[in-house]
């Protein structure tokens, strides 16, 4: 099956907008709050949350990026050795309310993860989870996220691609099958 294109460009930054200004309903003024992205692909979404609300409100929103690679259940089960990205929180977490983000939430095992890895670096009173592609039915733990770009509905053998232009030179969400049928 032929990739199909889910959000295109134009409503890839209607939905960071979206999400920005739900942010700014519930955290106001930010002096208390941290946005803090799931590494590796979480932290795009973290710093384009961050142009966003600082061009809306003229806000700089403390936002910082988070390893999980050594918290996560499956490490070092496969052939490949995982590698690890930066964590950089040059700010404290010790009672802030907490934005964590990623951009798919699929199963929430990258999300525990992200949780135990940011227990590490203290206690924040709060902690919200946005996620930009959140596919509802296929949770193995638990956990809902707070704020969520997009929903898609989607079967196991179909996979949600996020394209950030930064990596991949576009804006778009993407659904692929990952089996072909015979």
């Amino acid at each position: 099956m032929k990739p199909t294109v889910i959000v295109n460009s134009q409503q890839f930054q209607l939905t960071i907008t979206r999400l920005s200004h739900q942010l700014i309903e519930n955290h106001n003024d930010f002096s208390n709050s941290a946005i803090i992205g799931l590494q590796p692909r979480g932290i795009y979404l973290a710093n384009r949350l961050q142009e966003e609300l600082k061009k809306i409100t003229g806000i700089n929103v403390l936002t910082g990026a988070l390893d999980i690679t050594f918290y996560r259940d499956d490490f070092g089960r496969g052939d490949q050795p995982l590698i690890p990205s930066v964590t950089n929180l040059d700010f404290s977490i010790e009672n802030k309310k907490v934005i964590l983000v990623d951009d798919v939430l699929y199963t929430a095992r990258t999300v525990r993860a992200g949780l135990d890895a940011l227990m590490s670096f203290g206690r924040p009173s709060e902690i919200e989870l946005m996620t930009f592609i959140d596919r509802r039915f296929s949770r193995h733990i638990p956990i809902q996220p707070n704020y969520v770009g997009q929903s898609v509905d989607s079967i196991e053998t179909e996979k949600v691609a996020v394209n950030w232009k930064e990596t991949e030179g576009v804006d778009e969400v993407i659904l692929y099958t990952t089996i072909e049928n015979d």
